[in-house]
């Protein structure tokens, strides 16, 4: 065990969860980050993480109701066993994290405070202020610091992640990987791999996201043969406040904490927000969803927000989109302690107080759902096998994904407060399976062939020497006055204006047109660097190059899925409310709808699965493990939501009683 050697790439919550797992077991491992590991993107989580816990079971909570608001949320595009494993290991991470030293609020009696969020009834969610994820991250990094000091870890920050390494049976083998100052390429043997690097806000131009969150090495992977999953849910986060350079994060802890949104029913009405009456103010989400209130799933607030500014032009102001987020009923005492971060981040970048003055805020791209495929194991109880070596393993064998870069756990809709703890969960739970994996294999990370690292790295070498020279980076390609800079905000203007909220496929079927134009351009860049030595121009165009095969698998993906699914919303293809007010009539109106329901299940309760052939991806589909909680209507708001459910329970009970006579 002790001569087995694990690359891990990718320095946020995931990738230092799986290395002090891994180092921890004996496992030597060569950590590669784009960045500084304490600057990676899960520094900027700001709400928390999710888990049952003693307050919430004494108000009749659990770990299989935490699973089923997870599946529910989600839209059940979520495979299942993993959910579950996740959902049971949440209070034991919980447990972990706090011994570790994370600095979760406490109550006055000294337990670990508790805040609601969105998608369920119950306050899981434990947090540190509003900088929960710097905590998380910095608590982690402290033992793998320790375990660097040890000489179990080897560090290299700043380096840029190029590609596995495989050998001729399609085994990865290694990594290849850029130093981002010297420019050296370098090849990491190893006994496996684990990519651990986020999401790909950065298509999209501007997000919530760190702007080195582009997925180039999830696409990296894609164009060596991993499938991609579920590309085109991408999550749009109802809050954050619009900007020029980028787009900042309000987290959904603000309406955990009591925050109220709402707009005036005046449009555009021109008082200052704090002298308008209760009775002109339209706190429309409380009013459509009142059982959820603010605190409805992401998708949902996302939608209502971008249909009061768009569709029923009340937008707060009129030459920009933003409805009101408002905390100033709140102590502020208690928003300095709960939710400082924020609070100091709205003042910083708007220049407004928040805590006496409303803020103003529009939604933002946020999260990816979708990933890189990935396998799992089945335990005899529902869960995963623990230490099977195909968990989170892709269906390159040595290659691992975990973190927010595999598409496992989140499904059609991610619930806030559930990306910490799918991260953190799947580091640690991945280095058995890893370990077992490499102690089956034949040949270990000390004899990969020379020829084959050799071969690698001249590979990487020629393209990074023909975007130098500028002859783009394809054989074949001539240079040009290409910029990769405007080509890159060509590209998020296309993503951001046919692929967020709303869909329609024309609109799709045009932006794809357009990227794939865009792709043939990005070929041919021209750089104003041509620099050996800290070049960031060559490093920021292959990652340009490398965004569009995760582009055209987003669009692709959601042309072809004809339906609304969570984050994934076609108006054309939306179950509208029950309309009929006389009962027989609203009775069939109810067993149309769920006609409908399990007629479009049947077509798309699948996943998206993507593979890249060089220009195009090809999609195909792949069931869903819904063995656990069989699927059923989603129906947050809609109207004739009882007599929907009613019609389903009883369907669901003659399903069950057939079953069970057939046994």
């Amino acid at each position: 065990m002790a001569d087995h050697r694990v690359v891990v790439i990718g320095g946020g919550l995931a990738g230092l969860a799986a290395t002090m797992k891994l180092t921890e077991l004996g496992v030597s491992v060569d950590l590669v980050s784009l960045t500084p590991v304490k600057r990676s993107h899960s520094v900027c989580a700001q709400g928390g993480i999710n888990s049952c816990n003693d307050a919430t079971r004494q108000l009749g909570d659990n770990e299989w109701k935490h699973f089923d608001d997870t599946v529910y949320g989600g839209d059940f595009l979520n495979h299942q066993p993993p959910v579950k494993e996740m959902a049971y290991w949440a209070p034991k991470v919980i447990d972990l994290m706090d011994r570790l030293g994370v600095p979760f609020n406490r109550t006055g009696e000294g337990f670990i405070d508790r805040r609601r969020f969105g998608g369920t009834l119950y306050k899981r969610t434990a947090f540190a202020g509003a900088t929960t994820g710097q905590q998380l991250l910095y608590a982690l990094d402290e033992q793998v610091r320790w375990q660097e000091s040890e000489g179990r870890v080897r560090k290299f920050e700043f380096w840029d992640f190029l590609g596995p390494i495989l050998d001729d049976s399609g085994r990865c083998r290694g990594a290849i990987a850029q130093d981002m100052v010297s420019m050296e390429i370098r090849a990491f043997p190893a006994d496996a791999v684990i990519v651990a690097t986020g999401g790909c806000g950065l298509i999209y131009g501007r997000s919530t996201m760190s702007v080195f969150c582009n997925g180039s090495a999830a696409s990296r992977c894609v164009q060596a043969g991993a499938k991609y999953g579920n590309g085109e849910f991408i999550q749009v986060h109802p809050t954050a406040i619009p900007g020029a350079d980028k787009l900042r994060l309000m987290s959904e802890s603000a309406r955990g904490e009591g925050g109220r949104v709402w707009v005036p029913r005046t449009p555009q009405d021109t008082r200052d927000p704090r002298e308008i009456p209760a009775s002109d103010r339209y706190y429309f989400l409380e009013e459509r969803y009142p059982a959820y209130g603010n605190l409805v799933p992401r998708d949902i607030a996302t939608r209502e927000i971008f249909n009061i500014c768009v569709t029923e032009g009340l937008s707060v102001e009129p030459d920009r989109m933003c409805v009101y987020l408002d905390l100033t009923h709140i102590p502020k005492t208690e928003l300095d302690r709960k939710l400082g971060g924020i609070l100091e981040i709205y003042e910083k970048f708007q220049g407004v107080d928040p805590r006496v003055e409303p803020m103003k805020i529009f939604p933002a791209v946020h999260y990816s759902m979708g990933g890189l495929w990935a396998d799992y194991v089945k335990s005899s109880d529902g869960g995963l096998e623990p230490g099977a070596p195909r968990n989170h393993m892709t269906n390159i064998d040595g290659l691992y994904a975990i973190g927010e870069c595999d598409y496992h756990y989140h499904g059609g809709n991610r619930l806030g407060a559930n990306s910490l703890l799918s991260c953190i969960f799947s580091g640690l739970f991945i280095g058995p399976s890893v370990i077992a994996y490499a102690a089956s294999q034949k040949g270990s990370h000390a004899d990969v062939p020379a020829g084959l690292l050799e071969s690698a790295i001249g590979a990487q070498r020629a393209r990074h020497d023909a975007l130098l020279k500028g002859q783009g980076s394809v054989k074949g390609k001539s240079g040009s006055d290409e910029n990769p800079y405007l080509i890159h905000q060509e590209l998020g203007d296309v993503m951001t204006r046919v692929a967020t909220v709303v869909r329609h496929n024309k609109q799709l079927e045009e932006g794809y047109a357009k990227v794939d134009d865009l792709h043939q351009r990005a070929l041919r860049v021209s750089l104003s660097d041509s620099g050996s030595w800290t070049n960031q121009n060559v490093i920021f165009a292959k990652a340009v190059q490398d965004m569009f095969p995760l582009a055209k698998m987003i669009l692709k993906g959601a042309l072809l899925r004809d339906e609304c699914r969570g984050a994934h919303f076609k108006p054309d293809f939306a179950k509208p409310s029950l309309t009929s007010d006389e009962p027989a009539e609203r009775r069939r109106q109810a067993e149309q709808w769920c006609d409908e329901f399990e007629e479009n299940n049947r077509k798309y309760l699948k996943s998206t699965i993507a593979t890249w052939d060089g220009n195009d991806p090809t999609i195909t589909y792949e069931d869903v493990d819904t063995s656990l909680i069989p699927p059923r209507p989603r129906l947050y708001g809609l109207v004739g939501a009882e007599e929907i459910e009613e019609v389903w329970a009883e369907r669901s009970k003659k399903k069950s009683a057939s079953l069970e006579a057939a046994k």
